[in-house]
């Protein structure tokens, strides 16, 4: 599988998992720093927009997880 939707289903996942919605998880980004709107998200779930080196770290701490889980198919 590529590994723009692999990362974008496992980000989806854990965002359900912690019973966000796209625009709750979208507003903890931005209030994080991570300039993520609810369409950018929607893109990175679906593996058309990759996730950045920089939102990285936002990411995991926010959906906490770890890299391994973000790479895992």
């Amino acid at each position: 599988m590529d590994l723009n939707k692999t990362i974008g289903i496992n980000i989806k996942k854990a965002r359900k998992e912690r019973g966000y919605t796209q625009d709750q998880f979208a507003a903890q980004l931005q209030v994080a720093g991570c300039d993520v709107s609810r369409g950018t998200l929607a893109k990175i779930e679906v593996g058309i927009r990759e996730l950045k080196v920089s939102e990285l770290p936002i990411f995991l701490e926010l959906l906490k997880i770890d890299l391994k889980t973000l790479y895992m198919e």
